[in-house]
């Protein structure tokens, strides 16, 4: 009876540790990779879609482990949005956990150098969760302008270039608060300060960084052009701003503002209309703004492309020097035969 009953234990003993090991293979499952890859869900929430990216992203060592695990764990019914990482370290016990909790991983979002509110929700929706469409549709309804403080012309304002920490399933609500929040921290009562010396608005210190970068090449001219540009405002000058006609005829391609071009009617046609136009013509950068808030004291009020189209700017204090310079330029294009 004793030799039956230690059989019987032993037997009790191997099959736990068979148990054990098999279970651990399992749960040790994992990814056939080198380095961090990352698998996303969207709100779809697509159980076929994930199991398609531990197979060819993650190259999980054993769908068939993923599955039984996820399935005893209760995971395959709540699924959780946001992208995941995956690194060469984890088993699927460690992904699964992640993936369960909602555990994922932040990533950097970057935008800069954008002109229009379609370059920008393009931008934005290929980091993000977020949809093109809806974002467009978003900075286009005058409610949500109404509720940030912004309008229809300079909403664009209030997105600071910068890199920012986001999670990959952040909605488009939660995005424009965000963004809301870092403008009101990027105008600082320093910079706010500045821009009252200036006697603009922040919305108007961003509006003329936006013509002073499309107007320079190099951001060593942004602080000499914007002291160009505020000279003339301060005498009620037209700022005659070329990058401002090319946004009112929708053609930033153009290389020589014409005639028809300046008559084109357009609160963007400086040219005709004085002051400000009504919104940026780009998303400017900190630097542009910046610039502005401590442009380069002068007395210049003139300024046209050098001849050798190096993309800098000979600058002139009367409108003779002025014209001086328009002629070497004007002689230059028509060399090139650019008309």
């Amino acid at each position: 009876m004793k030799k039956k009953l230690l059989y019987i234990l032993i037997t009790l003993i191997i099959v736990g540790i068979g148990a054990a090991v098999y279970g651990y293979s399992i749960i040790n499952t994992g990814f056939d990779i080198n380095k961090t890859v990352y698998i996303y869900i969207d709100e779809n929430k697509d159980y076929n879609t994930l199991i398609g990216e531990l197979k060819d992203s993650a190259k999980v060592e054993s769908l068939s482990n993923f599955e039984m695990l996820s399935s005893i764990m209760g995971y395959k019914d709540n699924l959780k949005s946001g992208r995941y990482a995956v690194k060469p370290e984890m088993n699927i016990l460690d992904l699964i956990r992640n993936l369960r909790s909602g555990n994922q991983t932040p990533l950097k979002l970057k935008f800069n150098n954008i002109r229009t509110k379609e370059d920008f929700a393009k931008r934005i929706a290929g980091q993000l969760m977020i949809k093109e469409v809806g974002l467009l549709y978003a900075l286009n309804d005058p409610a949500i302008q109404e509720k940030y403080g912004f309008t229809n012309e300079n909403i664009v304002a209030m997105f600071i270039p910068n890199t920012y920490e986001f999670y990959w399933d952040i909605t488009i609500n939660e995005f424009l608060d965000r963004m809301k929040k870092e403008y009101d921290s990027f105008w600082n009562p320093k910079r706010q300060e500045l821009a009252k010396e200036l006697n603009l608005t922040p919305l108007d210190v961003s509006t003329l960084a936006s013509i002073v970068e499309e107007e320079c090449t190099y951001a060593d001219e942004y602080p000499i052009v914007a002291g160009l540009y505020l000279n003339r405002l301060w005498k009620g000058q037209a700022l005659q701003a070329d990058p401002t006609v090319k946004f009112a005829v929708g053609d930033f391609s153009l290389r020589r503002i014409l005639n028809k071009h300046l008559e084109v009617n357009s609160p963007y046609n400086t040219y005709k209309q004085t002051g400000l136009p009504p919104g940026p013509i780009r998303i400017p950068s900190i630097k542009g703004i910046d610039s502005v808030l401590n442009y380069t004291k002068s007395d210049y009020l003139y300024m046209c492309a050098k001849e050798d189209f190096s993309g800098r700017h000979n600058f002139a204090k009367t409108f003779a020097e002025h014209q001086r310079n328009a002629t070497k330029y004007r002689n230059a294009l028509n060399a090139r035969g650019i008309y």
